[in-house]
């Protein structure tokens, strides 16, 4: 990985970002020796796919699981 000034880089930009896409290589911009960025291809991010029923047959969900107890109720002002 070759590594550039940003003044080198300044004044050849467009002939290290062709270098970095015709190798495929990246290269490293620093300044007074030590290295600050990498000029790299660009990688689109991937999502990860959404499985639809990946959780099949795992979950179960009581026939009462919205009703609320006496005690709930009376909380909530609902029953006296």
């Amino acid at each position: 990985m070759k590594t550039y000034t940003i003044t080198e880089s300044k004044a050849q930009l467009s002939a290290l970002v062709q270098q970095v896409l015709e190798t495929g290589e990246a290269v490293v911009i620093g300044k007074h020796g030590q290295p600050m960025v990498k000029l790299m291809p660009y990688q689109a991010e991937t999502a990860p796919k959404k499985r639809l029923g990946a959780f099949m047959g795992q979950v179960s969900i009581s026939e009462n699981f919205d009703a609320w107890s006496d005690e709930e109720a009376r909380a909530l002002g609902i029953v006296d």
